[in-house]
C-alpha cells in the first residue's frame, strides 16, 4: 500500500482521548472533513459520572464510581462495553466511547457509540459485592441505557455474568422485559450463539484477508499472539486452525516462545484447569513479554492493553501484519515508524469489530424474538467483517494512507453522511 507522511506527528500523547484525536485530526485533513463536522466527533454527546454507595460483605460501606460516555448517536443507538478495572477514568471511557463510534461506522452497523466502567478491582471483590456494584450502576444508569437508547455489553472485567444482572436490574426498574438493552448475555437468556469468540474469530478473518492482499499462503505464516484471555485465545486458536503457526502467546502471567509452533489446544487446556493462567505452560520456553512483541514472526496480534506497540517497540518489530485484537494498543508515535518501515497495520476499530458485529445480531435476534444457529451467525459475521476490510482497504489505497487513516475515513464518511442528512440546530 502507497503512503504519504500522515501519521501522527511525534508529539507525546499521554492522554488516551488525545490519541484518538490525533488520529481524527490526520484522517480529517486528508479526506477533506469540514471543521463543522470535525468538532462534533471532537466531543462526546453526553457523559455520565455517578457516585455508588456499596455495602461490602465486612459491613461497611465503600462509595465507587461508575462512568458512561455516549459519543455519537448519529448512526442510531449508542452501543459499547462497561470495563471494571482500578483505572477507569474519564478519559479512558470518552476515547472509547469515541472508537466505538468509528467501530460501529466500519462495521456498517446502525449504531453509535458508548463506553463505561467502574473504577473498582473485580479480583478483590465477592460475587455478592459484585452483583451489587452491577445492580447499583444500572438502577443510576437507568435512563441512560435502553433498547433503542444506549446499549451496553462486556468488556474488560466483565462478562455474561454482570450483563444478566444488569437485565434483571433494569427490567425491574422498568417494570418489563427488555432482553435487547444489553448485548453479551449468556445464551439462555437471549444471549446469541457465537458471540463469546466473535472478536477473536474478527481477528482471524481480517489476518486472513490482509495476508490475501499481501499474497501470502496461511500455511507458510508464523504469528505472535499478545494476550490469551477472550479475544487472545480465541484468535490464537482460529488462526492456528486456518493453518497459520503460532509461535508465541502471553498473558499477564506469562509469555511462550515455540519455533515449531505451539499446541494451542493443549495451551487452552491448561489455562481451563489452572483457573485462566498461562503461569507454568510447559508446551514452550518462558520469554519476556516484549520478546513476544518484537519476535521473528510475520504476524503479530497485540490482544491485550493499549499502548503496548510503543515508539521504542515499534523500532524492534519484525512482523510484516499486525492486526489489533486489543483496543489502542499502538500510540500514534509507533504509528509513524510502522508506516515507515511498511508494515501494515489492520487497525483496532477493524480488526476486534467481530465482538460488536455479534452483538448486533443479538439484539436484531433479540428485537426479532427468533434466534439463529451459530453456523449462521459466523457466516454472517464472516461476510460483515470481509465487506468491512475491503472498504477500509479501498479506502486506504484511494487516499494513499495507512489502514487506520483508511478506517477513520471509513468511518467518516458515514458519520458525515448522518449528520448532514439529519441537519443539526
Amino acid at each position: 500500500m502507497t503512503t504519504k507522511t500522515n501519521t501522527a506527528t511525534a508529539e507525546q500523547h499521554d492522554s488516551m482521548f488525545d490519541a484518538v484525536l490525533a488520529r481524527l485530526d490526520v484522517a480529517a485533513k486528508i479526506y477533506g472533513l469540514s471543521n463543522e463536522i470535525a468538532n462534533i466527533l471532537r466531543s462526546p454527546q453526553k457523559q455520565v459520572k455517578v457516585s455508588l454507595p456499596i455495602m461490602m460483605d465486612n459491613g461497611k460501606q465503600e462509595v465507587f464510581e461508575g462512568f458512561r460516555t455516549i459519543h455519537s448517536t448519529i448512526l442510531g443507538p449508542s452501543k459499547g462495553g462497561i470495563r471494571y478495572a482500578t483505572d477507569v477514568c474519564d478519559d479512558e471511557v470518552k476515547a472509547l466511547s469515541a472508537w466505538m463510534t468509528f467501530k460501529c461506522a466500519v462495521a456498517n452497523l446502525p449504531y453509535g457509540g458508548a463506553k463505561g466502567g467502574i473504577k473498582c478491582d473485580p479480583r478483590k471483590m465477592s460475587v455478592g459485592e459484585l452483583e451489587r456494584l452491577t445492580k447499583a450502576y444500572t438502577v443510576a444508569m437507568a435512563d441512560v441505557f435502553g433498547v433503542d437508547k444506549d446499549i451496553p455489553a462486556p468488556d474488560m472485567g466483565t462478562s455474561g455474568r454482570e450483563m444478566a444482572w444488569l437485565l434483571d436490574a433494569f427490567n425491574k426498574v422498568h417494570r418489563g422485559d427488555f432482553p435487547g438493552v444489553v448485548t453479551g448475555k449468556p445464551v439462555g437468556l437471549g444471549g446469541s450463539l457465537g458471540r463469546d469468540a466473535a472478536t477473536g474469530r474478527g481477528v482471524m478473518v481480517a489476518t486472513l484477508a490482509a495476508l490475501s492482499k499481501m499474497k501470502l499462503d496461511p500455511k507458510k505464516v508464523t504469528a505472535a499472539v499478545q494476550g490469551f484471555g477472550n479475544v487472545g485465545s480465541h484468535a490464537a486458536r482460529l488462526l492456528s486452525e486456518q493453518g497459520i503457526t503460532v509461535c508465541a502467546i502471553g498473558d499477564h502471567t506469562a509469555t511462550f516462545w515455540n519455533e515449531k509452533g505451539i499446541d494451542i489446544q493443549s495451551a487452552l487446556r491448561y489455562v481451563k484447569e489452572n483457573g485462566g493462567i498461562l503461569k507454568g505452560f510447559t508446551g514452550a520456553v518462558e520469554i519476556k513479554n516484549t520478546e513476544l512483541l518484537t519476535a521473528n514472526v510475520d504476524v503479530l496480534v497485540p490482544a491485550a492493553l493499549q499502548n503496548v506497540i510503543t515508539e521504542e517497540i515499534a523500532h524492534s518489530i519484525k512482523a510484516k501484519l499486525i492486526v489489533e485484537g486489543a483496543n489502542g494498543p499502538t500510540t500514534p508515535e509507533a504509528d509513524a515508524i510502522l508506516q515507515e518501515k511498511k508494515i501494515i497495520v489492520v487497525p483496532d476499530i477493524l480488526a476486534n469489530g467481530g465482538g460488536v458485529t455479534v452483538s448486533y445480531f443479538e439484539w436484531v435476534q433479540n428485537k426479532y424474538g427468533y434466534y439463529w444457529t451459530e453456523e449462521e451467525v459466523n457466516k454472517k459475521h464472516d461476510a460483515s467483517m470481509n465487506l468491512a476490510f475491503e472498504s477500509v482497504w479501498n479506502n486506504g489505497q484511494q487516499y494513499k494512507t495507512t489502514m487506520r487513516i483508511g478506517a477513520y475515513i471509513t468511518a467518516m464518511k458515514k458519520v458525515e453522511f448522518g449528520i448532514k442528512a439529519k441537519g443539526v440546530y
